[in-house]
């Protein structure tokens, strides 16, 4: 089986790259990548991993991941639909070392700023879909010209920020394929049990060594990320089974017992499931 790289590359001769991803699920390893990244989620839904957030993502949703941002779209393929979203690629120096430092663009700082964490936007989102429809037949000059009118809007916009925490530090090729091993084993195997022996083990470390080691990248415990994963796959089933039993949701999530259920779920959510399940329906 081919390795794939944790840090993927874009081509060099391009200072913006627009992609398009039309598949039955978007590129499920944990990665990270230099450039930003502004996608806009045209089908599809699951789960956004994104630094140290556990999110949702769905069609519509336009987000924004910053450079060196480990991050995966793990779609939930069974929804049934396919999946498509349309995103562009481009860093601080793309377009030469000091050209975001122009006067022109300091408005733009505070999207810098933000992109560091990651964000959804909350308003103008039909605007800026519309903008990221011209795209597809567009010329290289009318892609830029684009590129301009969608980052200048999303500064305007209302956002929301995913992650609350940047690993300083960056992370190297093999240390990246030890966390999205972590990572991919967590988001295929949420609803067994799992114990930390068997996790420090897939990360081939003692379970001493791995405690710490993923504390100081991700700023929380394996288990608090566990949860979190487990609490957003309820999330899912309370939206869209609305005649399933809570308890069913909380074993089908990996939760052994309700009453823990309950109280995880508060601790993530800010509320109990029965009210989450009332203002979504």
């Amino acid at each position: 089986m081919k390795i794939l790289p944790y840090k993927i590359t874009k081509p060099e001769n391009e200072a913006l790259v627009y992609q398009e991803d039309s598949e039955s699920f978007f590129y499920n390893k944990l990665h990270q990548h230099e450039e930003i990244q502004i996608s806009f989620i045209l089908k599809g839904e699951g789960t956004l991993v994104i630094g140290d957030a556990i999110t949702d993502f769905k069609s519509n949703d336009i987000i924004v991941v910053g450079s060196n941002l480990p991050h995966v779209f793990n779609s939930d393929i069974s929804s049934g639909d396919s999946s498509f979203m349309m995103s562009l690629f481009f860093s601080y120096t793309s377009f030469g070392k000091d050209f975001f430092n122009l006067n022109e663009f300091k408005k733009l700082q505070s999207f810098f700023k933000s992109s560091k964490y990651g964000f959804k936007l909350t308003s103008n989102k039909l605007i800026v879909k519309n903008l990221f429809l011209q795209l597809k037949k567009a010329s290289s000059l009318q892609r830029f010209i684009l590129f301009f009118e969608i980052i200048q809007l999303i500064n305007k916009s209302e956002l929301i920020q995913l992650s609350s925490f940047i690993y300083e530090k960056a992370i190297n090729d093999n240390e990246g394929k030890r966390m999205r091993a972590v990572f991919e084993y967590t988001i295929n195997n949420f609803d067994q049990p799992i114990t930390l022996e068997q996790i420090a083990s897939i990360a081939t470390m003692t379970t001493n060594a791995f405690c710490k080691y993923f504390k100081q990248r991700t700023n929380k415990t394996y288990f608090q990320l566990l949860n979190e994963i487990r609490i957003e796959n309820a999330c899912k089933l309370l939206s869209k089974e609305p005649d399933m039993p809570i308890s069913e949701i909380a074993l089908l999530s990996g939760f052994q017992n309700i009453s823990n259920f309950n109280r995880k779920f508060k601790l993530v959510k800010k509320m109990t499931p029965r009210s989450f399940k009332k203002i979504t329906l």
